[in-house]
């Protein structure tokens, strides 16, 4: 809870109030433990202690428990028996204002990006692609920034890969080899993201970054999603909410070390930010917890062992909570001996041993002073919730969702003109052309075409007749000099020059006939 004499109240322990220092809040922190040891209520109380602070804060529900705290707590046995440890008498439960959002839109408003705004690196990494495949996705997003098309959807990118494939000889000298089987296996990467349900994530409207900073009566607006589902799909959970944290860095201008952060980010299974995560993302993301406290923005990380964090990043969580950890196994010890060293020793106790004593709602405490240096760890007990505790229903949830302020802002999809829309136009536009110049060069050898034929046609005819007349006048020749030289003009002779002269008629006119014909069931064919 938060107060002006003991600020954000977190846990209390043999020395009094353990109070998160306001100005500190930004240098992050981190939830870990066990499952079942208490991490979700410790979050709990946390964002809604920032709440009052009138700090909005963004937070991950993974089984849906955390939509209570849009719901007033009540009293119960458990907590009437705590109220003395905490030194309070009348607790004041009350909710906090909440606005729901869920990736697929189900559970909440919708939140897209668009694939410009993810970019290639993040896309890569959410694909699974490898360094050549990478490569070539920087190739295609490169060059639609060069044509002016914008990829706002999966079907945008997919028609720009295609285009790419196809132009890819245009483009090798200035950018390398493009292969037909890298951009194949790029798509065949798209289709299976597609089919796990993420391409509701990617269009428009995109999500507005300024949304996650409300502030309603005072209080901080709880921003909570829907993550059930999205758990489902890792590296689409933990890109999405990189992508946020990057947008955050990008969009918000530098405010330095504030009374109290302008945002406070919980980022759960934070293991996942960090598994199979390249090199040159994995710097990108420590540049971005490193920087964007400066923006008046606090992460903190929850997850099962501070191993699970990479030790540039863990080094820069300053605020702790540590609940029980269990030592089974070789592993598991190292574990607790690694989480314990993260702590500045208390000599009241040994830290490690601590760890794994720890009973659920308690936790291992270190937040930074006024002068950012870490407190000594204390063994305290974490506050309960004010809100309730567990998940809200169907209805409770719907009521809410209708009742708030950005409602129908992102519900509905729009289908911009994008690149799909314009690679499209310009294929029907070649096509269209391509068929009128076809359309064009036929009419022009169409006419050409019948001439030569005809002129051949005329070719053949000419040359029969002139064979035939060839033949005729030989034959009468040979049988005037036959006649010339026997001195006798038969009657057998003349017959035989007149059945040369009727074949040779003959064979002409049969050549003639069958090329008229021939022609005629030609030109009738088509």
């Amino acid at each position: 809870m938060y107060d002006k004499e003991r600020g954000l109240y977190i846990a209390h322990c043999a020395n009094g109030a353990l109070s998160i220092t306001g100005k500190m809040a930004n240098r992050h922190g981190l939830i870990a433990g066990a499952t079942g040891t208490g991490k979700t209520v410790t979050l709990q109380v946390m964002a809604e202690t920032f709440c009052q602070a009138g700090v909005p804060c963004f937070m991950a529900d993974m089984k849906g428990d955390l939509s209570g705290i849009s719901q007033t707590g009540k009293m119960s046995g458990f907590i009437e028996k705590r109220l003395p440890e905490f030194g309070i008498e009348n607790p004041v439960f009350q909710n906090c204002p909440v606005r729901f959002y869920d990736v697929f839109g189900e559970q909440g408003h919708p939140m897209r990006a668009t694939i410009s705004q993810m970019g290639p690196q993040l896309l890569s990494r959410l694909l699974q692609l490898n360094e050549t495949q990478d490569g070539v996705l920087n190739i295609v997003f490169r060059i639609a920034d060069e044509r002016g098309v914008l990829l706002d959807d999966l079907k945008d990118l997919r028609s720009m890969l295609d285009w790419v494939s196809k132009h890819a000889k245009e483009y090798t000298t200035k950018y390398g080899n493009i292969s037909i089987q890298t951009i194949g296996a790029i798509q065949r990467s798209l289709l299976q993201l597609e089919n796990q349900g993420a391409d509701h994530f990617f269009g428009l409207p995109s999500f507005d970054i300024q949304d996650l900073l409300a502030v309603e009566g005072g209080k901080g607006v709880m921003s909570v999603l829907a993550a059930d589902k999205l758990m489902m799909q890792p590296k689409l959970y933990s890109t999405f909410l990189l992508w946020l944290l990057s947008e955050l860095y990008s969009t918000l201008p530098e405010v330095g070390d504030l009374p109290l952060p302008k945002l406070v980010f919980f980022f759960d299974e934070a293991h996942m930010l960090f598994t199979d995560t390249s090199k040159a993302l994995l710097d990108k993301i420590e540049q971005v917890i490193r920087l964007i406290r400066s923006k008046g923005v606090g992460i903190y990380f929850i997850t099962q062992s501070p191993t699970d964090i990479p030790e540039n990043i863990l080094g820069q969580l300053g605020n702790r909570v540590q609940h029980a950890l269990r030592a089974y196994t070789p592993k598991d010890q190292k574990a607790v001996k690694t989480a314990a060293d993260t702590f500045r020793a208390n000599p009241d106790f040994k830290t490690d041993e601590a760890i794994m004593n720890l009973e659920t709602g308690e936790a291992l405490v270190s937040f930074l002073d006024e002068k950012g240096a870490p407190s000594i760890v204390e063994r305290a007990k974490i506050l309960f919730p004010l809100s309730q505790i567990g998940a809200v229903t169907e209805g409770q949830r719907l009521d809410i969702i209708k009742q708030s302020r950005i409602y129908g802002k992102y519900d509905t999809p729009v289908d911009r003109e994008s690149a799909f829309e314009v690679l499209m136009a310009e294929a029907e536009k070649q096509l269209a052309e391509r068929e009128s110049q076809e359309a064009a060069s036929e009419a022009t050898e169409k006419p050409a075409k019948a001439e030569k034929k005809k002129a051949g046609m005329m070719s053949k005819v000419w040359k029969a007749v002139l064979t035939a007349v060839t033949s005729t006048l030989a034959t009468i020749l040979g049988t005037y000099i036959s006649d010339k030289v026997t001195g006798k003009k038969t009657k057998s002779s003349t017959s035989s020059t007149g059945r040369v002269v009727k074949n040779a008629t003959s064979a002409a006119t049969r050549t003639i006939t069958k090329e008229l014909t021939r022609d005629i069931l030609g030109n009738l064919t088509k």
